[in-house]
């Protein structure tokens, strides 16, 4: 049975404005080669295009812990974030790391979301990355109308960023 995201209240997927959900199984790869991928935001440029202007407040990181707070651009937006969810990988159990971002403004403006990631070793020798996010506020209901899918694709890139990192130990 393989695990789930952790939905905080008010986020559940199907009653929010929009939602995408990706994931990828690979062969040849464990949780440890994958996190500090993820769990370091300052080497998300270095594989997703798509992420930029990485910030911590009140000189955190440069890796997560369970209560970052930190900022963002990406899909054109400048995301305000703090962590919802963080447990590392250890003793064969699945990583999650969730936050909270949002874009500052007014009912045409303001979006809210959480983005969920969930790390785990499979048998076979297999990892398994899925990566959810679920959106609030007006720019949600227009990025769900849009087709092809933005988020869709563009958590897609990550994903694929982030497998071609581990694989290549990508410098961070």
């Amino acid at each position: 049975m393989q695990n789930s995201i952790n939905w905080p209240e008010g986020y559940l997927p199907g009653l929010t404005d929009n939602y995408c959900s990706n994931e990828v199984i690979v062969k040849g790869l464990t949780i440890e080669e994958v996190w500090p991928y993820l769990n370091n935001p300052f080497a998300w440029p270095k594989y997703y295009a798509n992420s930029s202007d990485i910030e911590f407040e009140n000189n955190g990181g440069p890796e997560f812990t369970s209560d970052s707070r930190f900022r963002f651009k990406t899909f054109g937006f400048p995301i305000e974030a703090e962590i919802t969810e963080f447990v590392p990988p250890a003793d064969g159990n699945p990583a999650r790391i969730s936050w909270h971002g949002w874009a500052e403004g007014d009912e045409e403006t303001r979006l809210d979301v959480i983005h969920a990631w969930l790390i785990e070793d499979l048998d076979g020798d297999r990892v398994r990355i899925l990566t959810q996010e679920s959106q609030i506020g007006k720019p949600a209901r227009e990025l769900a109308a849009q087709k092809p899918n933005p988020m869709i694709n563009g958590h897609q890139d990550w994903l694929e960023g982030l497998i071609k990192a581990a694989q290549t130990k990508l410098e961070i």
